[in-house]
């Protein structure tokens, strides 16, 4: 099973344990860098959580999932049309003021995640900034039935830059905020295109 089948399989629990998760205080240091009413892109939406904060805060939000069961209930959440398809199935040029990857790269492997991010610099416009999140750690490989891609701050700031890209605006570590997860640790990395 891969990771879509997987968040197919099990997507209401999935929706049930993340679509009341508080990404405020991260999702505040990403949205310090636009403006309101500045074009989103939700990458790896799932229950369309923080899609339907930012479009309730004025912005102009395009959630994105592969998954197509998480996709039906991110559309029922959010009241909003949301766009199924792969990361590696995107080819928007200059759309994105913002892409907010909240946890949706970590299953993403390693060695294709600069094609990945040469998608994502492509649909953002002049100046557009990327947040994205990864676990803490050194592991590539099954956890369970999917595959995960942990960093650390120097391995994902290492690759980020190796692409040249993006120019850092911030990197730093949060507690996971999902109730019984204290364990994860999460990387935050925020970008702007060069």
């Amino acid at each position: 099973m891969d990771s879509i089948e997987y968040y197919n399989k099990y997507a209401a629990k999935i929706y049930e344990d993340t679509v009341d998760v508080d990404m405020s205080q991260v999702m505040e240091e990403f949205l310090k860098e636009l403006d309101e009413g500045d074009t989103i892109l939700d990458l790896g939406c799932g229950s369309g959580r923080d899609s339907l904060t930012m479009y309730d805060m004025g912005y102009d939000v395009t959630p994105l999932d592969a998954s197509e069961e998480m996709c039906k209930l991110a559309e029922i959440h959010t009241g909003l049309d949301v766009l199924q398809m792969t990361f590696d199935e995107m080819e928007f040029e200059n759309v994105f003021d913002g892409i907010w990857a909240c946890g949706s790269l970590i299953h993403v492997p390693k060695n294709e995640m600069p094609e990945i991010l040469l998608r994502l610099c492509d649909a953002l416009c002049s100046k557009g900034v990327l947040y994205l999140s990864v676990k803490k750690g050194n592991f590539e490989g099954f956890r369970g039935e999917r595959y995960f891609c942990d960093y650390t701050i120097e391995s994902l700031t290492a690759m980020v830059e190796r692409t040249g890209l993006f120019e850092m605006i911030k990197v730093w570590e949060t507690e996971d905020a999902r109730a019984g997860h204290s364990d994860t640790i999460w990387v935050n990395l925020l970008v702007r295109k060069r």
